[in-house]
């Protein structure tokens, strides 16, 4: 059930970048629709988990792996909300041309679901090694929006007819490094639960 959940909201996130790029409202709509799916599907997780923690009374890992799976789907449930903000972004932009390529916001996506596809391999596999490189893979995210700010910034400067669409590709580009926070959420609990250790996987920079 989690593996669905991380794999639905990573395809909401794929699709509201879509609708971004191609300036697809419809396709926006859809993203926006699909929350509900998302919202019903953490519900469904935690009830199971806290009827496991009801009826079967784990301790130690498994007691462990349900913690971790709660923890993780209140992650999943946040990337999903981030989506639905890229796919309002996405509609409020349509009809108007871009004034510059979008290249560093895609790039920025498809690094933010590499970050969840491994975590969840990470999460299967039980493998400390990919969670930790998951962590370390949110510093390219953290380099580009901080690029991609200083960049969008310079532009809303210097033309103050843009000030509209680039503020809008700074918030996405916010989204993004929210998202790739809340996996590298996902990856320091995976650690967790194998090692029983909770700590903060080192890394250049870790928002807030």
């Amino acid at each position: 059930m989690l593996l669905k959940m991380g794999s639905f909201v990573e395809g909401m996130l794929d699709s509201a970048m879509q609708a971004l790029v191609r300036q697809d409202i419809n396709l926006a709509n859809e993203v926006i629709r699909r929350d509900d799916i998302a919202d019903e599907m953490d519900l469904n997780i935690e009830t199971a988990s806290m009827r496991l923690l009801a009826l079967q009374q784990p301790m130690s890992k498994d007691l462990r792996i349900i913690s971790t799976a709660l923890k993780i789907i209140t992650d999943l449930e946040r990337i999903g909300d981030y989506s639905v903000d890229i796919a309002r972004a996405a509609k409020d932009l349509a009809g108007e041309p871009y004034f510059k390529p979008l290249i560093d916001l895609p790039k920025m996506a498809e690094l933010t679901k590499k970050m969840v596809r491994d975590a969840l391999q990470a999460f299967v596999e039980r493998s400390t090694e990919k969670a930790e490189q998951v962590c370390r893979d949110d510093d390219a995210v953290d380099n580009l929006n901080k690029a991609l700010f200083e960049e969008l910034m310079d532009f809303m400067r210097k033309d103050p007819k843009l000030v509209k669409q680039a503020a809008h590709f700074i918030l996405i580009s916010r989204y993004l490094e929210r998202i790739a926070d809340h996996v590298t959420n996902v990856a320091e609990r995976i650690v967790y639960m194998e090692t029983g250790e909770l700590r903060q996987i080192a890394t250049a920079h870790k928002g807030t």
